[in-house]
This record gives structure tokens, sequence and C-alpha cells, in this order.
């Protein structure tokens, strides 16, 4: 990846919107995805554990479609394979999964590679492996994940300063809470309920892309 990509990517990062079926109702996730984008979300990661491989590529494909509207990357979590098969702009993958290095050889060179880290060798070790940017968290008590650990403020600014790509906090991140990043060296915030479990997806997509912008920037 060269360096005006890096750059791109970088910025993109600032709100990365994470897909949750949990909050639906009687909505499609095509919908509330594309009022996040209205919104503001900048990069799109489709997470998906309980659809079978078919209805999870042609609701890929459709995501990415709507992506490209808004010129907003979009990565596969987890399943390379698929990634892989739609031609997705990448994947993210978490430390229980296939390894890093192993992801890079079969999604290529140019294709975003995204890798959970919890700790300092973790993130060194992805980077090392090809990954381009780090997904670390949890950095607040989080309900999507029942066996994150939360991570302290320390580690998170430790990781950033031992990496040279880009790191995006998660986990519990809120609007109210998001103030409290500013400074750790963090270029973005990835959540899922803080956009996609409210009424209104297209003004919280907004209201925390402002929010992130003055914790990333502020010293």
């Amino acid at each position: 990846m060269n360096t005006e990509m890096k750059e791109k990517l970088t910025e993109s990062l600032l709100l990365y919107a994470v897909t949750d079926r949990h909050w639906l109702g009687d909505r499609t996730l095509y919908e509330v995805v594309r009022e996040s984008l209205e919104g503001g979300a900048s990069f799109l990661q489709l997470r998906e554990k309980e659809l079978d491989d078919g209805e999870f590529y042609e609701e890929a494909v459709m995501l990415q479609a709507l992506a490209k509207e808004y010129d907003v990357p979009f990565v596969v979590n987890d399943n390379v394979d698929i990634a892989v098969r739609m031609n997705a702009d990448g994947v993210h993958v978490g430390q229980s999964d296939m390894e890093a290095g192993d992801v890079r050889a079969l999604i290529g060179p140019d294709k975003i590679l995204g890798v959970s880290a919890h700790t300092v060798e973790q993130a060194v070790l992805a980077e090392k492996r090809g990954a381009d940017y780090l997904g670390v968290g949890a950095v607040f008590p989080t309900g999507s994940k029942d066996d994150a650990d939360d991570l302290s403020r320390e580690t998170l600014k430790a990781i950033c300063e031992a990496v040279s790509i880009p790191v995006v906090a998660i986990g519990g991140i809120t609007l109210d809470n998001v103030q409290k990043l500013a400074g750790s060296g963090i270029c973005g915030i990835a959540v899922i309920s803080a956009i996609y479990a409210q009424d209104d997806i297209k003004e919280a997509a907004s209201s925390l892309r402002t929010a992130a912008y003055k914790t990333v920037n502020e010293e």
C-alpha cells in the first residue's frame, strides 16, 4: 500500500461502523446502513454470526455496492473466503481467527487487512505480518462481546506508540465517553450500538463523527 493509499485509509477510519442486526426490528440492514453512511460513517465492516454463507454473500455484495456510493471502504469480518470471492475492499480478523500472515497471502497485497489486538505484543506482530490497521479494545465495558476484557488507557496508548499503522479504538464507545480517548494516539473509533441501536441512526452517526474528529485531533 503506497503512502497516498495509507493516508486515505487512515482518514477513512475516523468513524468505523460495525453492523449488527440485533436492533433491526422491522427494518433491513441495508436501510440502517444507508442511514449511517448518510450521517457520516466513513468505514464499514459487515459482521454476521448467524447467516449461512449464501445469505452472507448476497448481503455483503449489496452492502459493498452501497458503501461504494458513499466512497467508504467495506471489509468483511472473519470470513476471508467470502471477502476474496466477492472482491471486498478487505477483511478484518480477530486473534482467534486465521493468522494475519495467512490472511494476507490469501487476499493479496492491495486489499485492506485489519486485525484485532489487545496487547502491545499482538499489535506489533500483526503489523509485522501485514496488517494495515488495528482494532484495539475493549476500551470501555461493552455488551457486544461477553468475553471482551476492558483495556486500560495506558495499554491503548502504548499500542499506538508501538506501531506505525493506524489504530482504531473499539468497545463500549458512546457519544458521552468518546472524549476520554483524546490524546491516546488513535485515528478513529469503531462503534456498533452507538449508531445502530439509536432511534435516529443518521443523527447518531453525524454526532459521533464530529465527536470522533475532536477526540482524534485533541492533544
